[in-house]
């Protein structure tokens, strides 16, 4: 039987472990460097109160990956509703984003300018996007980035988002737009088509009794009793290299190094590290790619707070650029048990940094002071409250995605893949920015690879697409990341392709963004002279009237207006989308005929 040897005890590792286990396959032990398992996912403990390193949702649209959730935890896996706002201009809003609570913090000339900008990008989108500020520009509207994007994205990864690729955008902001936003606010999840949840919108998710940590406690428990162990605080230090074959590790613990053979090997360790232990060393031109890698490291400030009941967010996005701060978790409301007294509440800070900054450096006292300053600053503490504290660092959380990193993976996968018995698995393991449960599907066809013989493509396998039967049989799908090639299409390909390139106006949402531009510039047209005193008989303004029942240039006249002004904009909106649509799908329809008699002219 091959012997494994599975490098990290995250998410990805452990689970490597779990379906070998499954397989029958118990010949295999697990190295963790650190003396909590879970990567990022773990749960530390201080003074009896547990909290997450980033807050981890279990929520996937990969059936599979739920199925070894249930395995792991079964009826330890709590239901518990999503509840998270945007602070943003001193103002909270519902995040996911509801028109009436956003048109309320941002009032009407904002509103207006969000729905100019959003109209404007849907006329005149940016071509061939490259960058995150465009991705997300193209699908909300350019306003809108500025305002519930730009900042926060920028504190987190320490770049500007024109240094950012549109990769990064299009894994963690899956199949969201601003029409999709309107959708979901007014109509619920009921207005996605064919059973489409879309991850950045759901109202609910499962999470462990004890936090995300007390799934991999229990996955590395039960992987022991299956007989694979997990090695913790052992560091794996060098991989040796004999041509395309990886014959053995070197780990070291506190007893010193020693050497570990094995016949495969899974890793979950960053790839930069990874090249960096290989023996003998990897060429030169891949040494630098994966030195060139960078991350984004992060550190959690706990406070303890003496009140039961402070806010009732799981968390709470800090775009205000005032404060250091990024995010706000309150692990009570993801569950009463990870706080060990019910009349306090504890609260974790999140700090986007880089190793050996001013914040990385800090003292663990300093930044305790730092966050409950911020905190009482954003009104969602009082400093006095605050009685105890700890800080946790974390570094290499996040892979950054430059635009040179999808060049430079092409590099060091061009030297790590013909390595025969070498699976890179996970975030880390393969530097992409995707959650716990691609971390996990990587694992789980790694070990079929070795167990079952199989031959799945690792790098191939993103949850952007559902994985069905026919794919866990043999094939993995999904989105790669890389550039499309174009390729022959026929058939349902053909009528799929010619519909995705044919967008079609979503009535409902036109309807309202031009309800609420027209409403918002009647107001305002009228207001300002009314605020000036500069109304005169027979102002141009007046001519309103005959289209806008009610309309008079007086402050009631404004009201009343603007509320006939919105219902005529959301019916004009409305009629405009079916209009366009009626001739897209016309115009769709004859392209097909089209394709259809050149197939028959030339069937190949």
């Amino acid at each position: 039987m091959e012997h494994v040897v599975i490098i990290g005890g995250g998410p990805a590792g452990l689970t490597a472990g779990w379906e070998l286990a499954r397989l029958g396959h118990t010949a295999a032990q697990v190295f963790e460097k650190d003396h909590i398992v879970g990567g990022i996912a773990r749960t530390d403990v201080y003074k009896g109160y547990r909290f997450d390193i980033g807050g981890h949702r279990f929520f996937t649209k990969v059936t599979l990956v739920e199925e070894i959730w249930e395995e792991i935890l079964g009826s330890q896996l709590l239901t518990r509703p999503r509840l998270s706002r945007i602070f943003y201009n001193s103002t909270f809003f519902d995040y996911p984003l509801k028109p009436l609570n956003a048109l309320g913090g941002l009032g009407l000339v904002e509103s207006a300018r969000v729905g100019l900008s959003f109209l404007y990008a849907q006329a005149f989108p940016i071509r061939n996007e490259q960058t995150f500020d465009e991705w997300v520009t193209n699908r909300f509207g350019r306003r809108l980035f500025e305002i519930f994007f730009e900042t926060y994205t920028e504190k987190v990864w320490g770049i500007p988002c024109t240094e950012i690729g549109a990769d990064w955008a299009a894994q963690r902001i899956k199949n969201l737009d601003l029409v999709q936003a309107v959708k979901a606010a007014l109509l619920g999840q009921r207005g996605q088509t064919k059973g489409e949840v879309i991850t950045t919108l759901i109202e609910q998710f499962k999470y462990p009794r004890l936090g995300p940590g007390q799934m991999w406690e229990s996955c590395r428990d039960q992987l022991a009793d299956k007989g694979i162990p997990t090695h913790m605080g052992t560091e794996v230090v060098r991989l040796e290299r004999v041509e395309q074959r990886i014959v053995a590790v070197v780990v070291r613990d506190q007893d010193g190094e020693r050497r570990v053979e094995g016949t495969e090997f899974i890793s979950s360790m960053p790839i930069r590290q990874l090249v960096a232990a290989m023996d003998p060393p990897a060429p030169e031109e891949v040494q630098v790619a994966a030195a060139s890698l960078k991350y984004r490291d992060f550190l959690t400030v706990v406070l303890i707070v003496k009140n039961p009941d402070l806010f009732p967010d799981n968390w709470i996005y800090i775009h205000s650029p005032a404060v250091r701060l990024g995010r706000v978790q309150n692990f009570k409301n993801w569950s009463p048990e990870m706080v060990p007294d019910e009349g306090t509440s504890a609260l974790g800070l999140e700090y986007f940094v880089n190793v050996g900054d001013d914040l990385w450096s800090m003292s663990d006292e300093d930044l305790v002071a730092l966050g409950t300053k911020e905190c009482a600053l954003l009104g969602l503490v009082q400093a006095e409250e605050v009685f105890d504290g700890c800080v946790v660092r974390m570094p290499k959380a996040y892979p950054v995605y430059d635009m040179d990193y999808q060049a430079t993976l092409a590099t060091l996968r061009g030297w790590l893949d013909p390595i025969e018995n070498l699976q890179l698995v996970g975030r880390n393991g393969q530097h992409r920015y995707n959650n716990q449960d691609h971390s996990m599907l990587t694992a789980v066809y790694a070990a079929r690879n070795i167990a079952d013989g199989g031959s799945y493509e690792l790098w191939s396998v993103n949850v952007e697409e559902e994985y069905h039967e026919e794919v866990r049989d043999g094939e993995a799908r999904g989105a790669t990341g890389d550039r499309m090639l174009p390729q022959r299409i026929d058939g349902l390909e053909a009528a799929r392709v010619v519909r995705d390139a044919y967008a079609r106006f979503d009535p409902l949402a036109l309807g309202v963004a031009v309800g609420l531009l027209i409403g918002a510039l009647t107001f305002l047209l009228t207001a300002v002279p009314l605020a000036r005193g500069i109304v005169v008989e027979g102002m141009i303004l007046s001519s309103l009237a005959a289209y806008l029942p009610g309309y008079e240039v007086s402050w009631p006249g404004a009201v009343f207006g603007s509320l006939a002004g919105s219902v005529g904009g959301f019916l004009f909106g409305s009629a405009l989308a079916v209009s366009i649509n009626t001739f897209v799908k016309w115009h769709g329809l004859a392209l097909l005929r089209r394709l259809e008699h050149a197939k028959a002219l030339d069937p190949e």
